[in-house]
């Protein structure tokens, strides 16, 4: 990671800290860098936690939703710690292993199908035809697409700040993407929250 380990927390930081280690097991990963800007680390934690545990799309296409922002943006942190949730919430593994290649995954469920069409233009064309707008407002209805814009937008967010403090892959991972030139890993893993 760009960015030395955090020796110590201020109180509100070990606050944050303490909040984020008891919903999500640990403080790791991104988390450590917004850390240095507790207010909005504590929005962002909040933010993530809808977007992934209460969004109005089903489990399955919120780690999809993930992935696709993961992948648009060559987050490999995020897809390592997601590719296997949404292939147990059913997403097809060999569909993922096409998305990772960046080849067309052909998901066999419609929805699944139709958020990755919907997801790909806004993040590509920075705008959703007509026609994948209606598709998507009858499949996800008005809350679904207004979770499902704002779930990329902090998927996205987390995939910039991933690569930009080139935040170190999990010990047991390795770069999912076979086509970056980017970061892969660099230095030790941090793993667990540092010293209150």
């Amino acid at each position: 990671m760009r960015l030395k380990p955090l020796e110590t927390l201020s109180p509100r930081q070990a606050e944050i800290s303490d909040r984020i280690t008891s919903r999500r097991g640990g403080t790791r990963g991104p988390f450590l860098v917004w850390l240095r800007s507790p207010e909005l680390c504590e929005r962002v934690e909040a933010l993530g936690a809808f977007c992934r545990f209460e969004s109005a799309l089903p489990l399955r296409l919120r780690e999809l939703s993930l992935l696709i922002a993961a992948r648009h943006f060559d987050a490999q942190y995020s897809w390592n710690a997601h590719v296997d949730k949404a292939a147990d919430a059913g997403v097809d593994r060999a569909a993922l292993e096409r998305l990772a290649r960046r080849e067309d995954p052909a998901f066999t469920a419609p929805d699944e199908q139709l958020l990755y069409q919907f997801a790909t233009e806004v993040l590509t064309e920075h705008f959703v035809r007509d026609e994948t707008f209606a598709a998507g407002l009858a499949a996800f209805g008005e809350q679904g697409l207004v979770d499902l814009i704002g779930s990329l937008g902090n998927f996205s967010m987390l995939a910039m700040l991933l690569n930009t403090f080139q935040v170190d892959l999990q010990k047991d991972r390795t770069s999912p993407f076979p086509d970056i030139s980017g970061f892969t890993r660099v230095g030790p893993v941090s793993n667990g929250a540092p010293s209150a």
